[in-house]
This record gives structure tokens, sequence and C-alpha cells, in this order.
């Protein structure tokens, strides 16, 4: 296969639209403007949003304004004081977590944080640490892993 085999799928390609060009067109008189008014004329210049002078629906909900933040991560998040569940000496990984209900899903990253005490060793392994979390089970003996 090579470029010149190439063609788009079916229905993928159109007909450029050329308006005032006649009623046998389809777009002739009015263009697709439909009739009279703001809308019709030439020239026109509306902003995004503009609702003829009446207060905009952006102003009369305040609430909706704002952004989503679409690279924001969301962890799962276990405190230290949580892995009292796991024995002495063991490695604590997501999937061991998600076994004894300390996250409820391995879909999103694990983070572990500092709050709670940490009296056993323990191998924890996971894709994010706070610092007092790393410091706490350090000082238990154990180890901190990066996935």
């Amino acid at each position: 296969m090579d470029q010149s085999n190439l063609k788009p799928p079916v229905g993928a390609k159109h007909k450029k639209k050329r308006v005032g060009c006649g009623d046998g067109s389809g777009h002739g008189t009015f263009s697709t403007r439909g009739c009279k008014g703001q809308k019709s004329r030439s020239g026109r210049d509306l902003r995004p949003g503009f609702e003829g002078g009446q207060l905009p629906i952006i102003k009369r909900l305040p609430w909706t304004r704002g952004f989503t933040n679409v690279a924001k991560i969301q962890y799962s998040v276990v405190n230290v004081g949580d892995l009292r569940l796991f024995d002495a000496g063991s490695e604590v990984s997501p999937e061991s977590m998600l076994n004894k209900g300390l996250v409820k899903s391995i879909k999103f990253p694990v983070k572990i944080l500092g709050n709670g005490e940490l009296e056993r060793s323990l191998t924890v392994k996971a894709n994010k640490f706070s610092v007092t979390a790393k410091t706490k089970i350090e000082a238990a003996g154990g180890k901190v892993e990066e996935i």
C-alpha cells in the first residue's frame, strides 16, 4: 500500500456550500441566514455569549464559571497509620492495599501520607510519598520504593 492508493472513507468528503448562487443551489435568496435581523446582515460581529443585550447566562449563573483542570492527577490516599494492617517485614503494594480494603481501585495512583504512626518495618511500594510518610516508614526500619 502507498499514498496513491489511499482514499477517504465514504461520507468524509462533502461538497462545498455555495451560498447566494440562486434558488436551484438550495442556498439562494437568504443564503442560509434566515430572514432579516442582526444575524442576517453583513459585517455582523457578535462575541461568544452575547444575548442581544439581555443579561447573559454566564453572569446570571456565577457558579458555572471557572474551569476543570484536565491535567489534575487524582490519587488514592493511604495514611501511614493504616499500614498497621500488614505484618512486620511484609511487602506493601497497591494490589495488597486493594486486598486489605485500603484503596477502592488501583485505577488511580496511590499516595502515602504521613498521618498516624508506624511501629513495624515494611517495604512500601507506591506511586508517591509525602516527606513525613517517608521519614516515618524509614524511622520504623522499613523501605520506601516509588513505582
